[in-house]
Formats: C-alpha cells, structure tokens, sequence
C-alpha cells in the first residue's frame, strides 16, 4: 500500500502494531499531537510513537514521529476526518459561524468547541 499525500503531509497507512494502525507519519511533534487532538475531539483514540527520536532525523526513517489510531476499526473514519482537515474543508465550513462564550463573553471562532481562555463548552 502506498501512502497518500495530503497538503504535503503523508497519510502513512501501511503500518501495524498489536492492534494499533498507524494513521499519519508527521513532519514533528507539534504537528503529530495536533492531529491527535482532533481525532479525539471526534472519538477516536490516537496515541503518538516516537516523538522524542525526531532529534535523530538524517539517521532514521522520516515517518518516526507518527500518529496510530488505539482501535484499528476507527482507521477509515479516522482517515476520512484526517483528509478532510488537512484540505481545510473544516475551516472553510466553520468560517463565519463565531460565537460567544456564555462563561467569559469572548468572542470565538467557529470551529472551536470550547472557549479558548476559560475552557467553557460551546453552546
């Protein structure tokens, strides 16, 4: 299986490891838990491998820093959700939908689902 390249990014697919599928090979750590944290945000458990071998690069395999789906029945939506927001298709589709925080009053993008400064849930 070859990978899907999406927005520069690689949609790794082909590895496997005791239940565990591997989603996306991530060009560094931030990029990898960000990804993770939209993937929970919509119920699906990920964990992120090898994040602290990034300062081996040039010696190891660029996809060591990676993002695997826990439960490997999650992979094809997990892959669906990934595609879509590394085209941006959520972005676009939350652009004017602001709201405002019913606990502090700020003023928040659409796509967030919680408030950014006090952590309130979105209404």
């Amino acid at each position: 299986m070859r990978p899907q390249v999406i927005a520069g990014a690689v949609l790794a697919g082909s590895g496997y490891h005791g239940g565990m599928k591997q989603l996306h090979a991530a060009r560094h750590a931030p990029e990898a838990h960000l990804i993770k944290g939209f993937l929970e945000s919509n119920g699906i458990s990920a964990v992120v491998r090898g994040e602290f071998l990034t300062s081996g690069w040039g010696e190891l395999p660029v996809d060591v820093c990676s993002v695997w789906i826990v439960d490997d029945r999650q992979y094809d939506r997990a892959q669906t959700l990934l595609v879509t927001f590394l085209r941006g298709d959520l972005a676009r589709e939350f652009r004017g939908q602001h709201w405002r925080c019913p606990k502090c009053g700020e003023q928040l993008e659409g796509q967030f689902t919680e408030c950014w400064k006090c952590g309130a849930p979105k209404p």
